[in-house]
């Protein structure tokens, strides 16, 4: 199973996924879309799977600097737009490993979904 993580690199969850990706031999490619991007079929095909609002980060720092209008009336349409924008929204990490897709950090999840305990 190829298994890829998608995030940024100094992002302090995505270093305990990878952590945890290392500490449980799981074999990764690791895709920065801070300097590599993200195109929109991806994104689109990840919101087919989890929706877009688990792969929109409005926790974030660069979502909450956002002006107030852009905050407004978000659909999966504008979602995107404002993730291929500005992909530190995406929620971090994004894991595909095989048909699966994982969105978030949660080691419990890690374990079952990838077969390596928790």
């Amino acid at each position: 199973m190829t298994t890829t993580i998608y995030g940024i690199k100094a992002c302090d969850t995505m270093k305990k996924a990878r952590d945890w990706l290392d500490g449980h031999g799981v074999a990764y490619g690791f895709h920065d879309y801070k300097t590599t991007g993200i195109d929109r079929p991806r994104l689109e095909a990840w919101s087919r799977v989890v929706g877009w609002e688990a792969l929109l980060n409005k926790a974030g720092t660069t979502f909450r600097k956002l002006p107030d209008a852009d905050k407004q009336g978000i659909d999966e349409a504008k979602a995107i737009a404002l993730m291929l924008t500005n992909p530190s929204m995406i929620k971090r990490p994004v894991v595909e490993a095989g048909d699966q897709l994982l969105v978030g950090f949660k080691p419990d999840v890690y374990g079952r979904a990838l077969g390596s305990g928790g």
